[in-house]
């Protein structure tokens, strides 16, 4: 019996991870929600044609009782950006979304683990946390693990290899004030500098790169993507699945998801992202692997800047 998921956002990020869940085994019923009714329908229906190639799979659009024994719940539902709109402003708007659609769901889907897409995430994950009242182990955002896959293909090219082996992550806001913590990374154990000398011995090549050429890379390749093509969702989507995947699965992994803090590196009462255990429980808590004092004082640094924005929105 495979898994149900409900996507809540039929959108482009929202309709692209409904497609590519259609693809994965383990899921046996899809429901897709949407305030345009169309959207939803068009594709619901666009996808299921796609599915001929695999084993049966249910896909419908629907409303929120629909969603009811949904072991996941993606919601993605929020408004971009406009010129001129400052960031309290863009969050504030998409809390109110996010509690709209709480006081539909959750009473649908109360068991169900809630993985939270919609932007500003850090924002929105704390939002949907406090007003669902749902435990903190069924609430998480996908938070920097875009962030961290971007990092780990820019390190995959430079290295030339194996994205798979390279364990490197992006800690903090899905923003400007994330960082990356170079005191946890290595490629299958070994330190970086000590990787470059061993594998010049065996006659392999890699490109030079600095931290911060690296850094800028994540915090801008988002951007430079909205401006050549007007949205980012496929990077976003193979994010999303891999948790989904994580949540199914018979045993725990370690990503960089957004959920509650309780101390950890000195921050509390704030979701953000750190090295988490996720599994078939959900988000499991976070593991305090040390960090650098400099790097403690940028996660600090994030954690503020978060902060500062969640004093200037209602959440009631």
């Amino acid at each position: 019996m495979g898994s149900k998921i409900t996507v809540v956002g039929a959108g482009s990020v929202g309709a692209t991870i409904a497609y590519t869940l259609s693809q994965e085994d383990y899921v046996s019923e899809l429901v897709l929600i949407d305030i345009n009714k169309d959207k939803a329908d068009g594709e619901a229906m666009d996808i299921v044609q796609g599915t001929a190639f695999r084993d049966p799979v249910s896909i419908i659009s629907g409303n929120y009782e629909d969603a009811k024994d949904s072991d996941i719940v993606i919601i993605t539902s929020g408004v971009p950006r406009r010129v001129g709109q400052s960031r309290i402003e863009l969050a504030q708007v998409n809390v109110n979304i996010v509690k709209s659609i709480s006081k539909e769901v959750v009473p649908a889907a109360p068991h169900a683990k809630y993985i939270i897409v919609a932007n500003p995430v850090d924002i929105m994950t704390y939002a949907f946390l406090k007003v669902s009242g749902l435990p903190e182990n069924q609430v998480f955002g996908s938070g920097t693990l875009l962030d961290t896959a971007r990092l780990r293909y820019i390190l995959s090219d430079k290295f030339s290899i194996a994205q798979k082996n390279i364990h490197a992550y992006v800690f903090g806001e899905h923003g400007d004030s994330s960082f990356i913590p170079w005191s946890c990374a290595n490629i299958s154990g070994i330190p970086f500098e000590q990787y470059a000398k061993a594998a010049q011995k065996i006659g392999k090549d890699f490109k030079d790169f600095t931290h911060d050429e690296l850094a800028n890379y994540v915090h801008v390749s988002g951007g430079e993507i909205i401006g050549k093509k007007g949205a980012t969702f496929y990077g976003v989507a193979m994010s999303v699945v891999s948790l989904c995947a994580m949540i199914t699965s018979s045993a725990d992994s370690i990503t960089t998801v957004t959920s509650m803090m309780h101390g950890e590196y000195g921050v509390s009462d704030i979701c953000t992202s750190a090295l988490t255990v996720v599994g078939p429980k959900g988000a499991q808590g976070k593991l305090e692997v040390e960090l650098g004092r400099d790097e403690i004082e940028k996660f600090r640094d994030s954690s503020d800047r978060l902060r500062a924005v969640i004093k200037e929105i209602d959440l009631k």
